[in-house]
Formats: structure tokens, sequence, C-alpha cells
């Protein structure tokens, strides 16, 4: 996770929106966060946040698991980058004793 996307994580949390979702300052940051909670994490077929929106009520960006698979996501998932990102945190998760 990049430093910027950490700063901008950290100084949302003390914000809210009313949707309760985590705000992030611009799209690119968002699409970022969404990357990287891809690689981390093996979500079911149909599960977990494909794509990204600007908040109607708060301004920020959120991710969304409705709607079309971010074309940026979409292109990581067809070439086995999100794939290889998972295999490797899921080694990384053995080797600190997180793994089953």
């Amino acid at each position: 996770m990049s430093l910027q996307l950490k700063l901008n994580m950290k100084r949302r949390s003390a914000s809210s929106c009313p949707t309760q979702k985590r705000m992030y300052d611009s799209a690119i940051l968002a699409e970022q966060a969404l990357l990287d909670l891809q690689g981390r994490v093996d979500f079911r077929m149909g599960d977990g946040p494909v794509g990204v929106y600007k908040c109607d009520v708060c301004g920020a960006y959120h991710l969304t698991s409705a709607g079309p698979v971010n074309p940026l996501l979409a292109s990581k998932l067809q070439d086995g980058k999100i794939a290889r990102n998972r295999e490797a945190n899921r080694w990384l998760d053995k080797f600190k004793g997180r793994g089953h």
C-alpha cells in the first residue's frame, strides 16, 4: 500500500460519511485502494468491491461491489497481476503465522 494511500486513509478516518463507507480524496486513491484490496483478499466470485464512485452525500470517493468492473481492475485480473498479488500475500501470511 502506498504511503499516500495510507495517509489518505488515516486522515479520512477522522471524517465520516453517513454511508459508513471508507472515504478517499480522489478517484485515483480509491482505485489504488481497490487494487490493493483485491490483491490482498481472495473474494468469492461476485463478492467484494469492483469499482469506485463519487458519493453524492459527502463528495468523497468510495468502493462499491455494484456496477461494472473498474477497467484497470479488469486488466489486472485479466493479466494475472491480482492473482499473483493474492498468492504473494498468502505466502506472507504463512510466514507471519497467520495462514493455514
